[in-house]
């Protein structure tokens, strides 16, 4: 049985006797089903079973040599390696990466095939990584005729048109095949159009798609804010149709400006696959107004570009940088045109961000995907960082003002860690602006703008935004993270993220409001001060609400007897439609996967001790060091009027200080201390200990 199993898992050959002819001439039929393939490893998703049908496919199957080009048809689903296809030891290509379920298409070239048995493999490339891969491939056809033929046997002409005004739009359209897969459209991108399995992005919200005979679902749509229309068409052999989509901006984000800090091409960082001339049709075609240009190492203007394209009235392009070095990611912005690019092979973050800061015009440095490994340095792992005190263990200096909260190319297996991190870096004393990007590298896998940060600022003209306010709004905090939901926070009326809230009454007011458009949900919405989670509800959405408002209420919170933070935080299950599918974890950290949407209202003070200023957990830590004069029994007398947040920072202190937290005074302290004071010495303690443990393994 185990030979048996063996021997399957290596090579799997279904040896086709018969193959039969598919309805449409010309058509032979190689796999009707999907197959499960895997190489040897750990199971990638839980989703999947737990053992593939094999490691690699290998096909058998009879037909006739071609003296001129044919097509093969594959369906592919959650393909994140690189899996090469070939035929009779000739390679044809690779699946296309793009975890999405999509219909790709590879020509065949002439003398591909001989008379008789040929040979069809589809196997993981693992030359350069040989990381378990769980996919689905199959329903595999072979067409007599050229790739153009087979995709160009009706012609489809779709209007995107906004229903405000009435004229064309810039939109994203999805084609779905009957099987509810991307449809490979036979169309290439264009000045105007940017085009991938199952997308085509407009500048001007036409489009003419040819594409095979049959039934497909048309969706359009163009970003967060913006409905989403479809329309169900069968197009036979020979026959041109046309249809007219409408969509609308049914969020209401007026003084907001849409903002994607994380924009790459590869054109500029020579990876990925969307061209700078793609991005310019993207940006548009998904509502950015506010595009950072964040190629590697290099200070890229996308405004002659988005003249050229003829969308420069849509968005205010920025220049950026992503300064890739080996310790770390940081995004860089604005930077004066002709500005030399930092250094970025450093290793020490005091020079990194000297270097930063020096740059002519940069205001802002954020630290991106801090959870990710990237060159042996997880910036946020437990080998360097307290994420209970939001202290990096060797003392690298903090300098970044900004951090990724969300970023939709590399999502978190736990939605909320980031976000965590953040709020604790806030106890430290840090300002630190929350950020939500796309990262994106892309035209279609992982999209621009799915991730995105609102800028409280002006926004009436996309095409001329003030970048110096824009800029000046972002540092200050003034913003909030979208991630397929944004969510409103007012205090006592007047107090929005990024200000410091005056208080005086007993009694604070926390207006909370969830937007999305009609395609998104929320189910859940938490409130935190410091970082601990004040109150959480599960809702569902009121159908009495103005359009965009998924949800609203008015908590109403005794003051806090020092100053915090607050921040909410909503979230909603995950998008399956592939007109915005949630990707799963870019690192995961465990096979199983919830897909969620989130989003963040940016942090508000409260200065609750009505000093004047704003004093953070770690503030007030060292303030109760120095009243207590080193005395332990003084000190955990004063702490009873302070969260486990403060406590937290004071047990960081302590422990800098030389003082260990298991002696005999502290812990006899602790045995008598409040509930709140023992939740942060012990949360302290367990993350310590995390870090030593992480020192001492190297990982």
């Amino acid at each position: 049985m185990i030979l048996r199993s063996h021997i399957r898992r290596v090579c799997f050959v279904l040896s086709i006797l018969i193959v039969w002819q598919s309805a449409r001439g010309g058509e032979l039929v190689i796999e009707p089903h999907l197959v499960h393939l895997r190489i040897d490893g750990p199971r990638e998703w839980s989703d999947f079973p737990e053992q593939p049908a094999s490691s690699q496919l290998t096909i058998s199957f009879a037909t006739t040599g071609n003296k001129s080009e044919r097509t093969l048809i594959f369906r592919q689903q959650d393909v994140k390696q690189r899996w090469n296809v070939s035929i009779n030891n000739n390679e044809l290509g690779q699946l296309r990466v793009d975890e999405n379920d999509m219909v790709v298409y590879f020509a065949v070239p002439p003398q591909s095939l001989v008379d008789g048995d040929n040979e069809l493999l589809i196997k993981q490339d693992t030359r350069r990584r040989e990381v378990p891969d769980d996919i689905r491939v199959g329903e595999i056809v072979l067409d007599d005729r050229p790739v153009q033929d087979v995709l160009s046997e009706f012609k489809l002409d779709v209007v995107v048109v906004d229903d405000e005004t009435n004229d064309n739009t810039p939109a994203r359209i999805t084609i779905l095949n009957q099987a509810g897969a991307l449809q490979t459209p036979g169309l290439q991108s264009s000045d105007y159009l940017a085009v991938r399995p199952g997308l085509v992005f407009t500048s001007t919200g036409q489009a003419r798609i040819p594409l095979p005979a049959g039934t497909y679902t048309i969706f359009a749509g163009r970003g967060f804010e913006f409905s989403l229309d479809s329309q169900t068409v069968t197009g036979n052999a020979g026959e041109q149709q046309s249809m007219r989509l409408h969509i609308g901006r049914v969020v209401p984000t007026e003084g907001y400006v849409a903002c994607d800090t994380h924009v790459h091409t590869l054109t500029h960082s020579g990876h990925g696959d969307a061209t700078v001339n793609e991005r310019m049709v993207t940006l548009a075609a998904e509502g950015i107004e506010l595009p950072i240009a964040t190629d590697h190492n290099v200070h890229i203007d996308h405004h002659p570009y988005a003249v050229d394209r003829g969308v420069r009235q849509y968005f205010t392009p920025v220049i950026g940088n992503e300064v890739t070095t080996p310790v770390g990611h940081f995004n860089i912005f604005p930077v004066e045109r002709g500005a030399d690019p930092p250094e970025h092979q450093l290793r020490d973050w005091q020079a990194i961000l000297d270097g930063i800061y020096d740059v002519p015009g940069v205001r802002v440095a954020i630290l991106n995907h801090a959870r990710d490994l990237h060159g042996g340095t997880t910036p946020f792992g437990p080998k360097l960082f307290n994420d209970v005190v939001g202290d990096n263990i060797h003392d690298w200096p903090m300098r970044f003002n900004s951090m990724e909260v969300v970023n939709s190319g590399a999502t978190q297996t736990d939605v909320l860690r980031l976000f965590h991190d953040w709020m604790s870096l806030l106890n430290r004393g840090y300002q630190i602006t929350p950020v939500g990007s796309s990262d994106s590298h892309d035209v279609g896998r992982h999209f621009v703008g799915q991730g995105r940060t609102y800028i409280r600022c002006p926004d009436s003209n996309p095409g001329q935004i003030d970048i110096n306010a824009a800029v000046d709004s972002f540092v200050e905090g003034r913003v909030m993270v979208s991630y397929g939901l944004l969510i409103e926070m007012v205090v006592d009326g007047k107090y929005r993220s990024g200000d410091w809230a005056q208080v005086s009454e007993d009694q604070v007011s926390v207006q909370l409001r969830v937007f999305g458009p009609g395609w998104t949900d929320v189910d859940r919405v938490r409130l935190y001060a410091n970082g601990r989670m004040l109150r959480e509800e599960t809702i569902s959405r009121n159908s009495s609400l103005p359009q965009g408002v998924l949800w609203q209420a008015n908590w109403m919170l005794p003051r806090p007897k020092h100053d915090v933070h607050l921040t909410a935080i909503a979230t909603g299950p995950g998008i399956d439609g592939l007109y915005w599918k949630t990707a799963k974890a870019y690192q995961p950290i465990s096979p199983a996967w919830k897909s969620q949407v989130v989003g963040c209202s940016g942090a508000i003070w409260l200065d609750a001790d009505a000093d004047g200023r704003i004093s953070s957990a770690f503030d007030y830590g060292q303030g109760l060091l120095a009243k207590s004069q080193g005395n332990v029994g003084a000190l955990f007398e004063l702490l009873p009027d302070y969260d486990a947040a403060v406590a937290a920072q004071v047990a960081s202190l302590l422990t800098k200080a030389g003082m260990s937290l298991q002696s005999a005074d502290v812990q006899t302290a602790l045995r008598n201390a409040a509930p709140q004071t023992r939740t942060g010495f012990q949360e302290y303690q367990t993350a310590w200990r995390a870090n030593q443990m992480a020192q001492s393994t190297g990982r």
